[in-house]
């Protein structure tokens, strides 16, 4: 089956493989050459495939992997980094993504923080001008 993995400046990997195995907030699964189509969102994770009796690596940043006409994966991931050294991989980046992903969910939160103050001083604005007659 053809694995390809691509980011939005880079295909990071394009080659045939044997099998693959993949997490998802499920938990980890395998794909085997014939298998049913599949959509599934990937979580920050390590993907590793054989390809040729070689066993390769690679950490993603999340993503979306499909599997199409049983012989196609598909994996759009924010960034990925091949290699085979497993350690290097999973000590090193994949604490870098998980650390990048804690930072936006605090990102995030904060952004909401702000939307919400800004949304409460109209509220109190505009009450204080329907208080005061300015909107009769």
């Amino acid at each position: 089956m053809r694995l390809r993995i691509v980011t939005p400046l880079s295909i990071v990997v394009d080659q045939d493989a044997d099998s693959l195995r993949a997490q998802d907030a499920s938990g980890s699964f395998g794909i085997w050459p014939g298998h049913a189509p599949f959509l599934t969102a990937l979580s920050v994770s390590i993907l590793s495939w054989t390809s040729a009796g070689v066993e390769r690596f690679c950490a993603l940043r999340g993503g979306v992997l499909t599997v199409t006409g049983g012989n196609t994966v598909a994996i759009a991931t924010r960034e990925a980094v091949a290699g085979d050294d497993l350690a290097t991989l999973d000590t090193e980046v994949l604490a870098r993504f998980q650390s990048d992903a804690d930072e936006e969910r605090v990102e995030h939160v904060e952004t909401m923080r702000l939307q919400m103050n800004a949304v409460r001083q109209m509220i109190s604005r505009l009450r204080q001008g329907a208080d005061a007659g300015q909107f009769r």
